[in-house]
């Protein structure tokens, strides 16, 4: 158990860092702001660019391997927007909205960081596969499901733009696009581009971790603590659950490729999930303590799949 949680800590421990920088004033949130834009805007981007361009795509992007993800994801939201409404009693709207942080794991910020600390550089590859497709997949299912469930609804077609919009407009889905091209076209930049890209990579999981600590300041624990749990549940437990008994029993995942599925599958929610919230306005409260909430549970959830999956 100490090994794995040498494995662990270090990424909890940079979020950490970031979180008491910020709570003692030592980063404003606008500095906190800044660091985090560079991260998803910058950095992050050069840095899947580069993994995506040069990734196998036949090898990696297999049903059996984006499957076990998948279903586990789209489970968790049906479950997590269902519990919003039988147990909590929440509006269309709202249980959508908690939903969709029942599903939006973060696979960027945290998850990469600990797949390639506990398995290797290596086993990046089909964590990178699930990246690529992970927020248009629940952009689509949660606006989707928005814009049907609410009464005040746009209807179709300006649902459909909703959803390229969200997908299309930000910089990580931008570079995992272009990404896909250059690997397609077999295009190469040249070499002094690509030794800045690679330098502004390495920055990208450590400043994104920090950064990630110093943004979850502003968010407080609200008193839906029942909610809260519910989302903490099914991301950290349920949902990886699905993906291990789909991978092994299902589609028989080599073990080397099963663990990075499943380990990816128990990351807390990300910072879209409150986006998403804020977006249409519902939930936001409890998007946001969620986000808190289940970073801190996560340090010893991961820490026990690390053991099981090890």
């Amino acid at each position: 158990m100490l090994q794995i949680l040498q494995i662990v800590l270090p990424v909890f421990l940079v979020i950490g860092t970031g979180y008491v920088a910020a709570y003692f004033k030592v980063f404003t949130a606008e500095q906190s702001g800044a660091l985090m834009r560079f991260a998803t805007q910058i950095a992050i981007p050069c840095l899947l660019f580069l993994a995506i361009s040069r990734l196998d795509l036949k090898a990696e992007f297999q049903m059996s391997v984006l499957a076990p993800f998948f279903i586990g994801a789209l489970a968790s939201f049906t479950l997590t927007s269902l519990g919003a409404w039988f147990f909590f009693g929440h509006k269309p709207g709202y249980r959508i909205a908690i939903g969709f942080a029942g599903m939006f794991s973060n696979l960027v910020l945290i998850g990469l960081a600990i797949v390639e600390l506990a398995f290797g550089a290596e086993a990046l590859k089909p964590a990178f596969a699930i990246v690529a497709l992970h927020a248009p997949f629940c952009y689509v299912i949660g606006i989707t499901a928005m814009e049907i469930s609410r009464a005040d609804g746009v209807g179709f077609v300006a649902t459909i733009k909703a959803v390229v919009k969200q997908v299309f407009s930000n910089a990580i889905t931008v570079s995992l696009l272009l990404g896909i091209a250059a690997n397609l076209l077999n295009l190469t930049p040249p070499e002094a581009l690509n030794t800045a890209l690679e330098l502004i990579a390495r920055a990208a999981l450590p400043v994104a971790l920090f950064a990630l600590g110093a943004i979850l300041v502003k968010y407080k624990i609200s008193s839906s603590i029942g909610e809260i749990s519910m989302i903490s549940f099914n991301m950290l437990i349920l949902h990886p659950v699905i993906a291990y008994v789909l991978g092994r029993y299902v589609f028989a995942l080599e073990h080397d490729v099963l663990k990075v599925v499943v380990l990816m599958a128990a990351m807390p929610p990300g910072m879209n999930a409150y986006a998403f919230a804020d977006l249409y306005d519902r939930a936001k409260e409890i998007a946001a303590s969620s986000i808190l909430v289940s970073t801190i549970l996560a340090v010893m959830s991961i820490s026990v799949w690390l053991v099981i999956l090890t």
